[in-house]
């Protein structure tokens, strides 16, 4: 048995993974802001298997150690952590509010170190894999994204030091850094006329599960992935 969970699962990326690994026979924790955006979602992933539903703040240190406590109790360890949950909020310097760039360094970076940081130790005891959900936003600036290409940098700089302090362990940290998605981020509504071209959630799941399968002696620290043909 190896059990998963996954921040943000609620939608998008997130989901797409949940339904990937619960098809691979994993157990899956996914966790949202609110119980019943997590709970509607559990409705539809556990026609696929054992899914639990978890009410949780990424950016509440507490709430993730709650998360994950409440994960022991209902199957007594904890394998892989994918670190999912994100915000973006896009304007000038001049014109980004405090407040905004407040939200996405303490969801898309602190809140990242807060889930690892709950779920490290046990992570440690059964040889596990954390994965970050990182950005080509990671390493490609743009003008408009000051707060999200820190964001986005900062935690593909944080997820490959952790990486060096738990090969160890052997405990494998990865980081993945998608482009264009067809998913809900940033309140987008995906359709299938706009965002076929884009990477689908399902493409990430498909990913996620074949780097769970790599052999032990590897370890895919850094993974861009990109939409083959972009919109024209």
């Amino acid at each position: 048995m190896k059990v998963a969970l996954i921040t943000g699962g609620s939608k998008g990326i997130g989901f797409g993974i949940a339904e990937a690994l619960l098809k691979e026979g994993y157990k899956v924790a996914i966790t949202s802001r609110t119980i019943a955006s997590a709970n509607q979602a559990a409705s539809h992933l556990v026609a696929h298997g054992d899914v639990l539903a978890i009410e949780a703040d990424v950016a509440d240190f507490k709430s993730q150690q709650g998360a994950v406590n409440l994960i022991l109790e209902k199957w007594g360890q904890l394998d892989i952590l994918i670190a999912n949950a994100g915000v973006g909020h896009f304007a000038p310097i001049d014109e980004l509010d405090v407040d905004l760039w407040k939200e996405t360094i303490d969801t898309n970076l602190t809140g990242v170190f807060y889930s690892i940081k709950a779920s490290v130790e046990e992570i440690k005891k059964n040889k596990g894999h954390i994965f970050t959900i990182s950005s080509l936003a990671g390493t490609n600036f743009f003008a408009g994204g000051s707060a999200y290409n820190a964001s986005k940098f900062g935690l593909t700089g944080f997820t490959q030091s952790v990486m060096l302090d738990l090969r160890k362990y052997g405990v494998k940290v990865s980081t993945i850094m998608p482009g264009s998605v067809a998913s809900h981020f940033n309140d987008h509504q995906p359709n299938a006329e706009n965002d076929a071209w884009k990477i689908q959630p399902e493409d990430m799941g498909k990913l996620i599960v074949d780097l769970l399968a790599m052999p032990a002696r590897t370890l895919p620290s850094k993974v861009e992935i990109r939409p083959t043909t972009p919109k024209v």
